[in-house]
């Protein structure tokens, strides 16, 4: 039986994901030539609005299905750690950081919790001695 703070762990993953999703879509629809042209112009290589594009895009889809999502968890820390430092810390904590750091503290949230249930890393990668997620409690 899947426990309420599962319930809110797997609703938490899967909110973090879909904004990701749509950011890292939004950043193509969009054209991503204005987030390269973003980017230089606030000093950072352009090349990297494509990674962090593709970061968002991918790894907002993989959150949403579980899939890998220690890894994606590190990845969205970096991007949201180098919005906060290259853009928003100017802009102050309203109408600036707050958000991000919001999206900092659920992408940590997931890097230290527990496998999650309903999540394909749960199916994927069950140990070869039975997953109890009891024990991991």
């Amino acid at each position: 039986m899947v426990s309420k703070q599962e319930v809110g762990a797997v609703i938490l993953r899967i909110v973090l994901g879909l904004i990701f999703f749509i950011h890292g879509l939004d950043k193509f629809q969009a054209g991503i030539s204005n987030t390269v042209g973003f980017f230089e112009s606030i000093g950072v290589p352009g090349f990297l609005a494509y990674i962090v594009a593709v970061i968002e895009l991918i790894g907002g889809l993989a959150l949403i299905l579980g899939l890998g999502t220690k890894i994606v968890s590190i990845l969205f820390v970096i991007i949201l750690i180098g919005a906060m430092f290259t853009v928003k810390f100017s802009a102050g904590f309203l109408d600036g950081f707050e958000f991000d750091l919001a999206l900092l503290a659920m992408s940590v949230y997931v890097l230290l919790a527990n496998r999650m249930a309903l999540s394909l890393d749960n199916i994927f990668f069950q140990s070869k001695q039975g997953y109890s997620k009891r024990a991991e409690v």
